[in-house]
């Protein structure tokens, strides 16, 4: 059994934060319904290159285990189809820009008259309130408005992005919280109601102790490349081969990784012997470093450090990451089996529970293909469906 098993999912959401939120769910067990605009689909079927056979590498990265039906829900029967869905379903999850279901009957105010029971979670870019609620939420605005990007890049060089979407990954994940809260508090008062998540809210949570530095300082944090602003040194160090993380996080450690690389004359220095000292004084002492650590292979200073203690890494691509030992011991990497592709890998579960564990059973799905078995589920003939096949309804 799946923790989630039996709970319903309109998912009315495209894009990243949205999907990969009802993503979630439905590892766990939910039946998530996915709503998509007939003959295009979700805006991430077209996302690419790389595509195989029509399909895009990133809509398969966070849909499987979901149901796909088309349907123009601009349409008086398509808003009857989402009317008896809402009815039957437990969590509606969508991320259109705030106010645009309102006026198409299905808000959260309208949806919670018709189920009463339901949890309503709204992924938008600014959340359902405040001056800015109205503006579109795009990953790399919103890394931008919120911080993050302020943050990230080298130090007096211009900011950057983070690497993956994370503005987006991060609003699905604290959505995925709210709607589990949600659910939780259902059990208590026997109704649903509105999780409301904005994407900018969570970057501003997720500045965490660079705020604090702001909050204690009145100065603002400013980038500072691979360094961390309160620990040192914790940063990357170029072997002769490549790159490799440090991150030598206490003073016990420092005694330590200075007796490793031959700098006894470091240890107990007024100006590095403690951790304050050291981010005091970290431009003086990384060259020092990077000359010892540039002298010998990574291999070399990997070894060493993990005999002795030393948390350290190198730095793995994508391919490399993903075929780590760890990663397949971890289950990090499976295969589903595509209607039209065959075998593909995905990305595994990381929550991983001993008696209710998620599972990746079925792939991301076909536009549409499940549209008919839906409609049926919903008391419709195979009449009501061919007729609404053919008006563009479905």
């Amino acid at each position: 059994m799946k923790p989630l098993e039996g709970i319903k999912v309109l998912d009315l959401t495209r894009v990243l934060a949205g999907p990969f939120c009802t993503m979630i769910l439905a590892d766990m067990g939910a039946e998530v319904i996915k709503i998509e605009q007939p003959g295009r689909g979700d805006d991430t079927r077209e996302f690419g290159p790389p595509f195989q056979k029509g399909e895009s590498a990133y809509f398969l990265s966070i849909n499987r285990n979901k149901k796909s039906i088309t349907l123009d829900i601009k349409s008086d029967n398509g808003r009857e189809i989402i009317r008896r869905l809402v009815q039957r379903s437990d969590i509606l999850v969508e991320n259109f820009r705030p106010g645009a279901l309102k006026k198409l009957g299905f808000d959260y105010e309208t949806a919670s008259t018709i189920n009463p029971r339901l949890i309503y979670a709204s992924v938008s870019g600014f959340g359902q309130t405040g001056p800015w609620s109205a503006k579109p939420g795009y990953d790399l605005a919103i890394q931008g408005l919120g911080g993050i990007m302020s943050l990230t890049g080298d130090a007096g060089g211009p900011p950057y992005k983070v690497g993956v979407s994370q503005a987006d990954l991060a609003a699905g994940l604290y959505a995925v919280q709210g709607i589990v809260l949600a659910l939780y508090a259902r059990e208590k008062t026997g109704r649903g109601q509105l999780v409301d998540v904005g994407m900018f809210d969570c970057q501003i949570s997720l500045l965490s102790f660079q705020a604090g530095i702001y909050f204690m300082t009145g100065v603002s944090p400013t980038r500072k490349g691979n360094q961390h602003p309160t620990i040192c040194p914790y940063e990357t160090f170029k072997a002769r081969d490549r790159y490799l993380t440090i991150a030598v996080g206490n003073d016990r450690l420092w005694q330590k990784f200075c007796a490793l690389l031959g700098l006894d004359k470091l240890r107990n220095h007024p100006e590095y012997s403690t951790n304050p000292t050291r981010v005091q004084h970290r431009d003086r002492l990384f060259p020092i470093i990077q000359e010892e650590i540039g002298k010998r292979e990574s291999a070399y200073w990997l070894t060493l450090f993990e005999e002795n203690g030393i948390p350290s890494g190198p730095i793995l691509s994508v391919e490399e990451a993903l075929a780590q030992p760890q990663t397949a011991a971890r289950e990090m990497v499976t295969i589903v089996n595509h209607r039209t592709l065959g075998k593909i890998k995905q990305t595994g579960i990381p929550v991983k529970l001993s008696d209710t564990p998620g599972a990746i059973e079925n792939p991301p799905p076909c536009l549409g293909e499940h549209t008919d078995a839906i409609l049926e589920s919903l008391g419709y003939s195979a009449a009501d469906i061919q007729a609404m096949r053919a008006q563009g309804v479905i």
